[in-house]
């Protein structure tokens, strides 16, 4: 006997901090239409998700402002360094302008949060299928033989996108590798409140990181590469091959999908974000955009719910306004830049004046970034540009 489907106006695939973020925003500001959403998660929570786990100050203050910061372990932020072949900077705040946190944790709280403002969260659910029924609505059929029919689709389900390819949407060309481990501090860490990025391997289209991470009880430092490629040498041998103390787990791999200025986020009834859209793709950083993803999305559908058959073909200019617009916009435009011919000058840029690096800590804060930062940093890319040519 054919199970009969359960209706629902809005249907959200992944229980990552993307969908979570949207159903939390829409709990805030349209709680009618939760009641009418569900949210398929594949797993179960608290389940484990390999991430390097910062979360920039200027999305945690989004979700401060619908009372939705988790109660989770976390690493206050305060700085950031960078090493580059021509030297190394270092630049600090009194403020705390993020987090870093384990996505275990993360994600189960920011879940329990939403299914106790109402949203319908069903763990353990893998989609199967995805198709458009006679009357413009999509049906889900779950591996359990369950199905759902819904208004509207939103595709929250990260890099192997079931809703991206039942959309028929190429993958991208912006694809990274990146590999992880976790380590005690070493002598030659900084202080457990700073992000630390390596910019020295100049065959690597990327970058390492070590970042400062809580795990059982304390401070302890999450350690990778993240690379776009392409590259000869392997993500996890570059990483092996660094001065690091003994890994406490085995080196975890994963991949990323940077947005591609120009593809759709959207077709017919059904909505893209997260990385099932693309996440920034020179740095990978994706908690904090997928928050802001959450957060358009939710002021989209709750605008766009009354529509006779919604459509969402158009709304890549939408979800690309604001904060996240600059976030996406201005990075997936940096990327050639920051790792093509002019790599040497962005190098040379970053350690020859802190402004820059002061100014990427006040963004990534949500501090005001103060102008004076930005002409300095603008000068010393001059200057260094201007060097660059008289070489060649």
């Amino acid at each position: 006997m054919t199970a009969a489907a359960v209706d629902a106006d809005l249907v959200i695939v992944g229980g990552g901090p993307a969908g979570l973020s949207l159903s939390l925003f829409l709990a805030a500001h349209d709680p009618a239409l939760l009641s009418r959403t569900v949210l398929i998660e594949r797993d179960r929570y608290p389940r484990e998700k390999i991430c390097a786990g910062a979360i920039a100050g200027h999305a945690l203050a989004r979700l401060a402002t619908i009372d939705a910061t988790p109660d989770v372990p976390h690493v206050k932020v305060r700085g950031l360094s960078a090493t580059t072949r021509f030297g190394h900077v270092e630049v600090r705040s009194d403020e705390e302008m993020g987090w870093v946190v384990r996505r275990v944790e993360f994600d189960a709280a920011l879940a329990g949060l939403a299914r106790a403002r109402g949203l319908d969260l069903r763990e353990g659910c893998a989609v199967e299928s995805i198709t458009q029924a006679d009357d413009a609505r999509s049906q889900l059929v779950l591996r359990d033989g369950s199905k759902l029919r819904a208004n509207m689709v939103v595709g929250a389900d990260g890099l192997g996108s079931v809703v991206r390819r039942a959309l028929r949407l190429p993958k991208g060309p912006i694809l990274a590798r990146a590999v992880e481990v976790d380590t005690e501090r070493a002598a030659h860490d900084s202080q457990g409140d700073l992000l630390h990025f390596d910019l020295t391997a100049a065959d690597l289209r990327g970058y390492a990181w070590d970042f400062p991470t809580p795990l059982g009880g304390a401070v302890r430092v999450c350690r990778g590469v993240y690379d776009l490629g392409p590259s000869a040498v392997d993500p996890s041998a570059r990483l092996l091959a660094r001065d690091q103390p003994p890994p406490l787990s085995k080196p975890r791999r994963f991949g990323e999908r940077g947005l591609t200025l120009g593809q759709p986020h959207g077709r017919g009834n059904t909505l893209l974000i997260g990385e099932a859209a693309g996440i920034d793709p020179v740095l990978g950083e994706g908690i904090a955009q997928a928050i802001l993803y959450g957060e358009m999305a939710a002021a989209l559908l709750s605008a766009r719910q009354a529509a006779s058959g919604p459509r969402f073909d158009d709304v890549s200019s939408f979800l690309l306004r604001g904060r996240l617009g600059l976030d996406l916009g201005v990075r997936g435009r940096a990327t050639r830049f920051v790792y093509g011919a002019t790599r040497r000058i962005v190098e040379r840029t970053i350690v020859a004046d802190p402004a820059l690096a002061r100014a990427g800590l006040a963004y990534f804060g949500g501090r005001h970034v103060a102008r004076s930062d930005l002409a300095r940093a603008l000068l010393t890319l001059g200057r260094e540009l201007s060097r660059q040519v008289r070489r060649w």
